[in-house]
């Protein structure tokens, strides 16, 4: 069913809010939560047309628009944790809004969006870090160097997240040898059925094949039997009446005995 106009202009307007999702914009930006509200109220009025589209089109729809709201009240936070957890919890769309698209504009906004929050998260967590380490040098005598013990615990400190940092690349090193073992599992598996299923598909073109023989022979013994049985029944057709025949020829040659 061809689209309606209502329906083009809501894909041309949510191809533009995926765009400046998409984009770095000033905390003063308005016209994206704007574009929301009107895809809200437009995706209401499609979903009371009578010609309205399929379910599964609605849904992605739907689920495209949620995302967007979701992403400004995302923004609003305060903390960045709030925000990487709300980012965290969005789901974007599963299909591209246009032909032009290879993968879905919303999932690529998703991870600009988890990013942005990931560095935001790492950046106060090294400022938290820089501010504990100018609080210690407040505490003593100069100002501009630390002391032994608290240069023992500067080092100690990085340490820490230094031991941190390599947890973390050995962690990641492992789920990515996981990830591999997993996809040659994956692959090897699939090698497996597929060749379970060329022998299954093999196995019963032999069993039509047998069964297409079996049918064959079958009629064929059927037609013999007939050809039999008709032979059989001539034969006896034929001895009937040469003994007819015969008691007539004997009755005229041999007279009744007076």
């Amino acid at each position: 069913m061809a689209a309606t106009r209502l329906e083009l202009n809501l894909m041309r307007l949510l191809s533009r809010c995926e765009a400046l999702a998409a984009e770095r914009r000033d905390p003063e930006e308005w016209r994206l939560e704007k574009y929301v509200a009107a895809l809200e109220d437009m995706l209401r009025e499609l979903k009371k047309q009578s010609s309205k589209p399929a379910p599964e089109l609605l849904n992605e729809y739907s689920r495209k628009v949620d995302f967007l709201k979701g992403l400004l009240e995302a923004e609003k936070l305060s903390s960045s944790t709030e925000k990487a957890l709300a980012n965290q919890l969005l789901a974007p769309g599963r299909t591209p809004t246009t032909a032009k698209e290879r993968t879905p504009a919303t999932k690529t906004v998703h991870l600009q969006s988890k990013a942005r929050c990931t560095g935001q998260m790492r950046s106060e967590l090294l400022g938290t870090v820089r501010s504990v380490l100018l609080l210690l040098c407040c505490f003593t005598d100069c100002p501009a160097c630390l002391s032994s013990d608290e240069k023992q615990s500067a080092v100690e400190l990085d340490a820490v997240l230094q031991h941190h940092q390599d947890m973390q690349e050995k962690l990641a090193e492992e789920m990515l040898s996981l990830a591999r073992s997993l996809k040659n599992n994956t692959l090897a598996a699939q090698n497996v059925i597929k060749q379970d299923n060329q022998t299954l598909s093999h196995s019963l073109r032999m069993a039509d094949q047998n069964f297409e023989k079996l049918k064959d022979e079958s009629d064929r013994l059927e037609q013999h039997a007939k050809k039999s049985v008709n032979w059989l029944l001539w034969i006896m057709l034929i001895v009937v009446c040469f003994i007819f025949i015969s008691m007539i020829l004997f009755i005229r040659i041999f007279p009744k005995l007076k």
